[in-house]
């Protein structure tokens, strides 16, 4: 039996599974990552304790599944994306805390390049749209504020990365300066078209080349572990979290569709091999890069998924935990005309605006916890229906399924509600780790653990499917209250209150 070591590092926690070759889990671990908020809007993290973390989770997989380092055959890597580090090549010391996917600070600068027409150039080249989603404007916010980096950056000395960067970098011994092409599809400074780096783009966000990674597949990369950091063999597959759940859910032909539900939303549409013009609400992307060649995939991100959940458990207290959100929510038929824009880092897909804010309209004496939290769940299939809506439209041809994943969509309430706003079946996946699975098929095929991509079909089952079964009037009637409430909260923080 030969057994493969994912490294999962996302926004609220870092996990490690081991797979064995029929994609049966065989040892775990994870640890929560700390969230660190210096002001409203501004997320990061611990670059050293992301690395930390990850050291200790995979020592407890490896532990959980009674396996040493050396019976991996190989090792995967998926990420949280966008979040942005800088850090010193000499020393692999960090320059400053990592500027996490959801922070917000470089919204003027975006709205200024936005102002002064840049946007078109950044969407023919890289499929994105101006946003401080993305990891342009954090890295030039962290070369502005950093003292002394803009000169060190020049002289070579610092190194750019997003979260995989920055765990290979510490896996080979600071040997391998490298992202893969799905990560830096996603920094607003790489041209998916032509898969390279792109000075204009450099030169417009003002990035020194000299802190770039180097651009490599994601599968069959085989780059040496270094045994200092207790693990050996190769890292042989990386790939950005939400394209990782796109092949772990083996959406292998265009027009196969998946979303996860995580921290936040995340719906991607295989594209094939040939970049489609995107609408203006949704993204262009690189779904993986395989022996030089790309498959491109069409995406719309909701920040707030499971997030919105967690809101309701940490910042309003009605829930005790995560999953007691689906009880609750069921103990009344709908919201009683309530709607929540969970708009509290802006608006992603479709609407892309960075100054919504959060809304909560239609309360009425009547309000109590159970419509709020049945209001949350609606706020998150809404979203996700925008944005299924928009790639259809891309598309040119509906969608019959959808396959998801994540922790909320265990949540059985949320799943219906989704298949009733959008018409589709939804397949959830009997294996919930699909974004850890992609990462591992990724590694596993480059290495020979499978011979090919029909080799593991097979592997993949639902373990429960949603069919439509709601009212037209009423769902209706919930997407009209939905659209007036999204143009409630927009523009919010422009207001100046």
């Amino acid at each position: 039996m030969k057994y493969l070591l994912v490294l999962d590092q996302g926004t609220t926690s870092t996990r490690a599974i081991v797979f064995d070759e029929t994609l049966a889990v065989a040892g775990a671990g994870q640890l929560a990552l700390q969230q660190y908020f210096p002001a409203p809007g501004l997320v990061e993290h611990d670059p050293q304790e992301i690395w930390q973390s990850t050291l200790s989770v995979a020592q407890q997989a490896l532990a959980n599944a009674g396996l040493r380092a050396g019976d991996i055959a190989t090792i995967g890597l998926t990420n949280q994306r966008e979040t942005t580090l800088l850090w010193e090549r000499a020393s692999g010391r960090p320059v400053h805390n990592a500027i996490v996917w959801q922070d917000r600070r470089t919204a003027a600068r975006c709205a200024e390049l936005k102002s002064a027409g840049a946007e078109a150039l950044i969407r023919e080249r890289t499929g994105l749209l101006i946003d401080p989603y993305f990891s342009a404007s954090k890295l030039r916010w962290l070369l502005d504020h950093t003292p002394g980096a803009r000169l060190r950056a020049a002289r070579g000395e610092l190194a750019f990365g997003t979260v995989d960067s920055w765990l290979a970098w510490q896996l080979t011994g600071g040997r391998e300066h490298v992202t893969d092409a799905t990560n830096a599809a996603r920094t607003q400074l790489y041209d998916i078209h032509r898969g390279a780096w792109d000075s204009e783009l450099l030169a417009l966000w003002d990035i020194p080349p000299e802190v770039l990674p180097r651009v490599v597949d994601s599968s069959g990369l085989a780059l040496e572990i270094d045994p200092a950091c207790g693990l050996l063999g190769t890292l042989g597959g990386i790939a950005g979290d939400q394209q990782a759940a796109l092949f772990g859910q083996q959406c292998f032909e265009p027009g196969t569709a998946k979303c996860t539900y995580g921290t936040g939303c995340f719906i991607l549409v295989n594209a094939g091999t040939h970049c489609p013009t995107p609408s203006a609400g949704v993204l262009a992307t690189l779904a993986w890069q395989i022996n030089g060649q790309p498959t491109y995939a069409l995406e719309g991100s909701v920040f707030m998924g499971g997030a919105t959940v967690q809101w309701l458990r940490d910042g309003l207290g009605i829930i005790a935990q995560a999953r007691d959100v689906e009880a609750l929510a069921a103990s009344v038929p709908d919201s009683g005309g309530l709607v929540l824009v969970p708009a509290f880092t802006g608006l992603g897909a479709p609407h892309w605006d960075p100054a919504a804010r959060g809304l909560l309209i239609g309360l009425t004496r009547g309000t109590g916890r159970a419509h709020i939290a049945r209001a949350a769940l609606e706020a998150i299939a809404l979203q996700v229906g925008e944005v299924l809506t928009t790639l259809q439209n891309d598309l040119g041809c509906p969608l019959q399924t959808l396959r998801v994943d994540g922790g909320a969509a265990r949540n059985a309430l949320l799943m219906q509600l989704q298949a009733d706003l959008t018409g589709l079946v939804l397949q959830r996946a009997a294996q919930p780790e699909t974004t850890a699975l992609g990462a591992a098929l990724l590694a596993g095929l480059g290495a020979g653990v499978w011979e090919n991509r029909d080799a593991v079909r097979q592997l993949w089952q639902a373990d429960q499917r949603f069919y439509p079964t709601g009212e037209p009037a009423a769902l209706a009637g919930l997407q009209a209250r939905w659209r007036a409430a999204v143009t409630r909260a927009g523009g919010w923080a422009e207001v100046g209150v």
